[in-house]
């Protein structure tokens, strides 16, 4: 058996909390391996849909907790707070080989991406320049089971292991991508492994004024049945009463723009299980960046810069 000190090192954060489903399931296939040391940093309770939001003016609170195999802390901030606490060598003694942060309760593709709490914690690992990968499952309320996120972490197993090998052999490219990967509803069943990108599919989201206490219950129960895949955060918080002056609103789910059929969300909606390379740089598409080329320069003729 390989020496403990010199396997692979990964750090799994999340953005459903240290005590989610995908998570647990996630460290212990990877601890089942006996192949790899699970350090786990991971938000203290349910963080979803806050994007890249760190915490900035006030500290952290950090408790270890047990979960078998694995060293691990809950923490009171954000998925990219944990991702940065836990290579920072602050909190752990070593920088992880590899962070991997998931798997998460229902899909991140599309437009998703941007509002996902997990994609960011493996973003922020990125923007240090440690290899990452974000792991999703398209949770459906009803068809979905504890099971799924069983045989989710399996099928990543693979790919998580092939990483590591090309990470060893310096050969992965972490300095220019991050992957992001998508696992099907039915994953007993999935059609195998497909190199994909990101599309344009977005849950549509309207807004609703709340009348009643009784309202917030029916929306919430409602946005259920779509937010078991899509991780809209909605906490069912009690609409305030303190102010009369107040109007509150709540999100309501419209529906979903299913986005390109060569792209992310329509190729996980087939049965594969996706695999997008995505950077942290936005770029404008190339006939939009001609078209303001060529824009540019007629708003700024006739004014001229300050140093002139």
């Amino acid at each position: 058996m390989e020496n403990h000190h010199t396997r692979p090192t990964i750090m799994v954060t999340n953005d459903d909390g240290i005590d989610g489903a995908g998570l647990q399931a996630l460290v212990q296939s990877l601890v089942s391996t006996d192949q790899y040391q699970v350090l786990v940093c991971a938000p203290e309770t349910e963080r979803s849909a806050v994007s890249h939001s760190i915490t900035w003016m006030h500290p952290l609170h950090v408790k270890q907790v047990e979960i078998q195999g694995a060293t691990a802390y809950a923490v009171s901030g954000t998925p990219a707070d944990c991702a940065s606490l836990g290579i920072s060598k602050t909190l752990f003694p070593v920088v992880p080989d590899l962070v991997i942060s998931g798997i998460n309760m229902g899909c991140n593709s599309g437009y998703r991406i941007m509002y996902s709490g997990t994609v960011a914690g493996a973003r922020e690992a990125f923007f240090y320049g440690i290899p990452s990968i974000s792991i999703s499952y398209d949770w459906i309320g009803g068809k979905s089971t504890a099971n799924d996120f069983k045989l989710s972490a399996e099928a990543c197993l693979p790919i998580i292991s092939a990483i590591l090998v090309e990470i060893r052999s310096k050969t992965y490219p972490h300095m220019k991508c991050f992957l992001n990967i998508d696992l099907p509803t039915d994953i007993s069943n999935h059609k195998g492994y497909k190199l994909t990108k990101q599309g344009s599919s977005i849950i549509r989201m309207g807004w609703k004024k709340i009348t009643c206490e009784a309202q917030v219950g029916k929306i919430l129960s409602t946005m259920t049945m779509v937010a078991d895949s899509t991780k809209i955060d909605m906490n069912g918080t009690k609409v305030s009463q303190e102010s009369p002056n107040s109007l509150p609103f709540m999100r309501e789910i419209l529906g979903i723009k299913e986005g390109e059929i060569d792209a992310d969300y329509y190729s996980l909606q087939q049965g594969y299980i996706t695999v997008s390379p995505i950077s942290a740089l936005t770029h404008a598409e190339a006939d939009a960046e001609a078209y303001f080329k060529m824009w540019l320069p007629g708003v700024t003729n006739g004014f001229s810069s300050p140093a002139q």
